[in-house]
């Protein structure tokens, strides 16, 4: 079974993210900015991250920047799911190492259709 940390400083959407990736068959983990889940994936690197952008202590870039820089970093297909849309901030994200980019608010088959798109489900 593949692994997807949910990084969000909503515990309502990391609460709905998890019923989504549940129902692909995915375990997931959460944590509530980017430092926690830096720390979670040095200990063990997920398959898959789903990546909120502003987040207190460190935003989704900064965290996605160290992660890329990790031993085995390049390793997680990473998905920013943020209401950060327009062009820059894609740019920005798919500059740093992001996979694919989710637009909140998201349900089910958007998530679905993009971990399809990088050959995750």
């Amino acid at each position: 079974m593949k692994h997807c940390l949910v990084v969000d400083d909503s515990s309502v959407i990391r609460k709905v993210a998890r019923r989504i990736l549940e129902d692909l068959n995915f375990s997931t983990s959460e944590a509530e900015d980017g430092q926690q889940a830096l720390d979670l994936c040095k200990a063990s690197m997920p398959d898959a991250i789903l990546l909120d952008w502003n987040m207190p202590v460190m935003d989704g870039l900064e965290f996605l920047v160290r992660l890329r820089e990790e031993k085995d970093g390049q390793q997680p297909i990473v998905v920013f799911c943020t209401t950060e849309n327009d062009v820059a901030h894609i740019t920005k994200a798919i500059r740093a190492g992001a996979n694919e980019y989710i637009m909140k608010p998201f349900d089910r088959d958007i998530v679905e259709a993009k971990f399809q798109e990088v050959g995750l489900v």
